[in-house]
């Protein structure tokens, strides 16, 4: 008897979906998806709004990671004003924007990395989830919850200085800044009270990835083994190679490191990147044109830009990204759960950019705004903490937004993430006779590895009980079981 097995919504992400696990009559996995159940609607919404409102509209998507969408809108808007791709900005202006999205990275990765995986990693995938969750990190490890509330904390407080608010700020407006730092915030981050200055949460940063790589040793089956297929990888890097998570050009490798899409300008995405529509999502499938729907799809986030880039340009993160690359001989990780790991080193390098941005006086006085001869359309590319998001905008004679297209990081990783739950069911599911905990949350933790923010790939609305249908070949449920 054929049986659907429904996992609905996945708990520990940000947003809503379900999973559905269809199994035939000899009680072996025969299909895996990952359904994302919401619409999203901001595409059509911005449309008729003048272009400068686009920044603050779009984060709205989400408020784990409005940051991420309001620079790449502006980004994009950059252009239509003449300000350029980027890297035509003021010095003032870019390195506010820079030191707004580093703290953006060193927020969300912390979110996830303390409040949303370590429970996993601390308790296991059969633990109780009672303590499987952020209380429990609290009672086990009080040290580890309190750095984790704190980083956050620290990274939220340098948005709320670059962009005027923790969530939903306004800083970042087409062509450059809306404000300089002041020198009493550049003072706080800087020499302020312990612990909360730069280089504490640099020492915390190192101290994170110190547990990561104990944990790492001891457990290499949950983190090597538990997860592990082939794929392609993408993001910006810089013009050299280097890391960027601003700016740069657009990188491809295949799962063996051999450069596929060759730094192109980003302007051009449409040349090379094309998105498939599937019946069962409202997220679409991403894929580099050239290889084909079935075999361009690509990775996206932390683990995408340590296989992608050659180097890191801060110290600390550079001795970690090397020790990276040796674990791996040199070639790209195709282990899911070494998102955590890179997420850990982005976390450092972030740290240690803000400490380089907050020790440069064109944060505290220079122009705020340049601009050009006008366009009608333009492209903001940004490494958002889940990955490459795509911002692109048309307007009109008016100044009216006309088109808008957004890529978001979540939905790069839409295969990926269906590879990775396919992957997980057939280990766990085949000849299972009942749903268990362990395979529930199996399949949570291979998509969480991910940090899917499913709220901006869609726009969410509803509630998240988790529930798991099983259905027999005739469509009657025949076991069922909810956690709320």
């Amino acid at each position: 008897m054929g049986q659907k097995i429904t996992i609905e919504p996945v708990t520990r992400v940000e947003g809503h979906g379900k999973v559905t696990i269809h199994i035939d009559n000899d009680g072996k996995v025969n299909q895996t998806r990952l359904h994302i159940v919401e619409f999203r609607g901001f595409e059509r919404f911005v449309q008729g709004r003048p272009y400068w409102e686009a920044p603050v509209l779009v984060q709205r998507l989400c408020g784990i990671c409005p940051v991420s969408h309001h620079l790449a809108a502006a980004k994009a808007l950059d252009v239509i004003v003449g300000a350029g791709t980027g890297q035509g900005l003021t010095p003032t202006g870019e390195k506010m924007r820079r030191l707004m999205h580093y703290g953006q990275i060193f927020q969300s990765h912390s979110l996830h990395f303390f409040h949303l995986a370590s429970p996993d990693l601390l308790f296991g995938i059969d633990s109780n989830p009672l303590t499987r969750n952020i209380i429990g990190v609290a009672l086990a490890n009080k040290d580890l919850a309190v750095q984790g509330v704190m980083m956050r904390k620290f990274g939220q407080e340098i948005i709320e200085a670059t962009a005027g608010k923790k969530i939903h700020g306004t800083g970042a407006i087409p062509g450059g800044i809306n404000k300089h730092l002041s020198a009493g915030d550049k003072e706080k981050f800087l020499n302020g009270k312990d612990p909360m200055n730069i280089d504490n949460m640099i020492s915390w940063a190192q101290d994170a990835l110190e547990f990561f790589k104990d944990y790492h040793t001891k457990n290499k089956a949950i983190i090597d083994q538990f997860i592990d297929f082939p794929s392609s990888y993408l993001s910006l890097v810089r013009k050299d190679g280097a890391l960027d998570l601003y700016h740069g050009v657009l990188r491809a490798v295949d799962t063996d490191g051999k450069i596929i899409l060759h730094d192109v300008d980003y302007q051009n995405y449409l040349k090379y990147i094309d998105e498939e529509v599937r019946s069962w999502s409202y997220m679409k499938f991403p894929y580099l044109k050239e290889m084909g729907k079935s075999a361009g799809w690509y990775t996206v986030g932390p683990l995408a830009r340590m296989n992608t880039a050659e180097f890191i340009d801060t110290p600390l993160a550079q001795k970690e990204f090397e020790l990276f690359k040796s674990y791996n001989n040199g070639k790209p990780s195709n282990k899911p759960m070494h998102m955590h790991w890179a997420r850990l080193i982005e976390i450092l390098h972030s740290a240690e950019k803000m400490k380089e941005l907050l020790n440069d006086n064109d944060l505290l006085e220079g122009e705020l705004v340049t601009k050009g001869t006008k366009k009608n359309e333009g492209i903001g590319l940004i490494e958002a903490p889940r990955g490459t998001l795509f911002h692109h905008y048309k307007i009109n004679d008016s100044d009216q937004i006309t088109m808008c297209n957004l890529i978001v990081s979540t939905t790069n990783n839409n295969q990926p993430m269906n590879e990775a739950v396919n992957q997980v069911a057939v280990r766990e599911m085949n000849d299972q006779k009942e749903i268990s905990e362990g395979m529930m949350n199996a399949v949570e933790v291979a998509i969480r590895a991910y940090d899917p923010c499913l709220s901006c790939a869609t726009h969410a609305l509803g509630q998240m009980p988790l529930e798991i249908t099983l259905v027999d070949h005739k469509n009657k449920i025949i076991d069922k079981k909810r956690n709320r």
